[in-house]
């Protein structure tokens, strides 16, 4: 690793001298005298390597080591003890702590060349295959992300022409959940999973979803079963966006008061995350164009919204939601319906 940063750590000025004038001509070197300075030189700057001297007044090469493995800014960083010690049970420590090698003193200038070498190759694949790792994950991420977002869409298909329904209603349910205070991998999480609530028509006949008249009892019984419908497409899983996007599916049609479905849930015992799409699907479903109807306006959808708090709606929610209308509006105007 060429113009790689050494750390030499040693309470002698001499052996600081000899590794310096190894290293020196290929490296860049940074010193310390002890424990302490070393620790705040690695937390200014964290050096590519460590050389790290055992016995050291005060604190001890061990302590230091251990200290280093737990700091998360340093905890990646190689070290090297340097030590005049040969016996078996000190290697066995240093190792136990998380140093990757030992160099036994008097120093021989090839082995410590060669060790600092090896071991910084060693890093720097390390650090290039962790890299990778992230980005091949990312990549798989955004495409689990992307199947879910389009399965969503297939089956907003079904009753509405552009399936642009759930890119809007997974926008306003993000905003509702910030907006609430919660964590930002929470909204994340509820933004990619929100497209999934309705997966379920898949599985309603298009006799009733397109029907223009009233449903009767029968058929409307028969929509009712696209929650479930949802939740067993989706199935059971311990990944926390599915697991999300189940619990939407299921229950984003249940009511705060426990007049919902599929099992009248209420208030609080409904999961947030339904609370949170039944008002972001009920805001976009009112103010969408949609085949069988013109689209409401702002004002008479939220009049509708701000009656059903505390029936329909979570009360808390819908106050929050007052609060990013501005947002949901441009969003609305930004992913609009084609006449």
């Amino acid at each position: 690793m060429d113009n790689a940063t050494v750390l030499v750590v040693d309470d002698t000025p001499e052996n600081i001298d000899i590794l310096v004038g190894i290293l020196g001509g290929e490296y860049k070197v940074k010193v310390a005298i002890d424990g302490p300075k070393a620790l705040a030189l690695a937390a200014k700057s964290a050096p590519d390597i460590i050389l790290l001297d055992v016995m050291m007044p005060g604190m001890n090469g061990y302590e230091v080591c251990k200290r280093l493995k737990q700091d998360p800014l340093t905890s990646h960083i190689p070290i090297i003890f340097v030590t005049a010690l040969a016996d078996v049970s000190d290697e066995t420590q240093g190792f136990e702590l998380g140093a990757v090698d030992y160099i036994t003193k008097p120093v021989s200038a090839p082995v410590v060349k060669a060790r600092v070498k090896t071991h910084l190759a060693l890093y720097d694949q390390k650090r290039l295959l962790e890299e990778e790792v992230k980005v091949r994950t990312k990549e798989l991420e955004e495409t689990r992300f992307e199947i879910i977002r389009r399965l969503g869409r297939a089956a907003e298909y079904k009753d509405n022409e552009t399936g642009l329904h759930v890119i809007r209603m997974s926008h306003y349910a993000r905003l509702l959940a910030k907006q609430a205070g919660l964590p930002d991998k929470y909204c994340e999480l509820i933004y990619n999973a929100a497209p999934m609530h309705d997966i379920g028509k898949i599985g309603t006949p298009d006799s009733i979803l397109k029907k223009p008249a009233k449903l009767d009892d029968a058929e409307w019984l028969e929509m009712q079963r696209h929650a479930e419908i949802g939740a067993e497409i989706i199935g059971e899983h311990k990944d926390p966006l599915l697991a999300m996007a189940r619990r939407i599916a299921l229950t984003h049609h249940e009511k705060w008061d426990g007049s919902g479905y599929p099992n009248g849930l209420s208030g609080t015992d409904i999961p947030i995350e339904g609370r949170i799409v039944a008002i972001a699907d009920v805001f976009d479903a009112l103010t969408s164009i949609r085949p069988y109807k013109k689209a409401w306006s702002v004002e008479d959808t939220m009049k509708l919204i701000e009656d059903e708090a505390g029936t329909q709606f979570d009360p808390e929610l819908v106050e929050h939601f007052k609060q990013i209308l501005d947002e949901a509006i441009k969003i609305r105007d930004t992913h609009h319906e084609t006449e």
